[in-house]
Formats: C-alpha cells, structure tokens, sequence
C-alpha cells in the first residue's frame, strides 16, 4: 500500500512513523507513506499556500493552485484510489471505513490547516472526506496520523497475529469484552473463572455477552439504542 501525505508540516510525522505498527508496516515493505510539502508546489516568491477569504471572514484559506498542481504531479506517475482530505466536516471515520481503505493500493492525504481549504478544492480534486472526532485540531497532521495507524495494522503481514485485528472493539458493531492475564488472583482480584475452565464454548458464549453488555453500557448508539 502507497500513502502520499500533502502537508505544510511534514516534520510533525517523524516520531509517529517511526514506531510501533506503521514503522513495522514500512519496515517490512508492505506500506510505503511518502510526505510531501506543499510549499515545494508554491508558485510565489515566498512560497506561500494561503491567502484572504473573498468576501471577508476570519482566518486564512489554503489556495488551490499548489494543492492541484501537487495532486496532478502525484497523479501523473500514480493511480490513486482515494484522495482524502481531513476535515472536521467529513464523513467520521470509524471501523469500517478503516477496513475499506486498509484494502485500496494507492491513497493521498492532504492535510487541512488555517480556517480551512478553497471549496474548488473539494468540489473537484477530493475523493473522500475524514474527520477523527467532532472538534477542531490545529491541523490535519493529526487526523493523518489517526488514519495512517487505523489503516496499515490491518494490512496482513503488519500484525504479528493475524486474528488481532479481527477482535477489535468495533470490528463485529460491539466493543470488545474485558481481557485479563497473569496471575490469575492479585490482592483477592480474581480472574473470572470461566476464562480459566478451557472450555471455549462457555468462553465464547461469556466473551459475547460481556461485549454486548459493554457496550450497551458504555456505547448504545452501536446497537441501535440512544446514547
């Protein structure tokens, strides 16, 4: 899988992707994320990539012209799947979404920032929009990371067991039920015992009724239910 991520600030991704599963995505060849900064497609003296809203307002707006000659350079050497843009208006990105696009061989990010991007880009260069959560972060570098993570440890190979990933909360519309390890009794703690019988009919059956009862608990709304 090819990430292309466009960003003003391409540093903010060095310690993330150097650890953990994107590190071991890349590492091991199955994810190659490659940064590119938007100035480098500035055509102004000073290399800038924003300027004043028309029609007045607050706040800076990223032009188009750096963004789609950027686009267009990465285009013309790639075929692209998706090309994203994080937005806090997007479509929010969840396990599915995730999936879906752990599955596509090509995808750029462009990274918001200032009061937002000009509209034209979003009208005719975006494919798709993501946003993490509804609130506002300083930029979409953030939110850029969140998907890069989301996406590659579903990459088969990136894991170092496969079956992980399929027990995620989330995965099956119900957040996962309550794990417990070694020892089995800490200061009168003690594990459930069915998780100790061996018998994994009655482990299944208890796994599946904690996940519905977690989650009916902590997160209705994925059954169904009001929050």
């Amino acid at each position: 899988m090819r990430i292309d991520i466009i960003t003003l600030f391409p540093e903010i991704f060095d310690g993330p992707f150097q650890h953990s599963m994107i590190k071991r995505a890349i590492d091991k060849g199955l994810a190659e994320i490659h940064l590119h900064n938007l100035r480098d497609y500035s055509t102004s003296k000073h290399k800038s990539v924003d300027d004043y809203p028309f029609g007045g307002g607050a706040g800076m707006v990223m032009m188009i012209e750096p963004v789609d000659l950027c686009i267009q350079d990465l285009k013309s050497t790639c075929t692209y799947d998706e090309i994203i843009y994080t937005s806090p208006d997007g479509e929010k990105l969840d396990q599915g979404i995730a999936n879906k696009l752990s599955l596509q061989k090509n995808i750029i990010i462009l990274c918001g920032h200032y009061k937002g991007i000009d509209e034209r880009i979003r009208e005719h260069l975006i494919t798709k929009e993501i946003s993490i959560g509804d609130y506002v972060l300083s930029g979409g570098e953030y939110a850029a990371i969140v998907i890069c993570d989301s996406i590659t440890r579903l990459i088969p190979g990136v894991l170092g067991d496969e079956c992980s990933a399929l027990s995620d909360s989330f995965q099956d519309g119900l957040l996962a039920p309550p794990i417990y390890t070694r020892p089995s009794d800490y200061k009168g703690w003690k594990v459930p015992e069915v998780l100790l019988s061996g018998n994994d009919k009655l482990i299944h059956k208890w796994k599946t009724e904690q996940a519905i009862q977690r989650t009916k608990l902590r997160r209705p709304g994925l059954l169904g239910e009001n929050e």
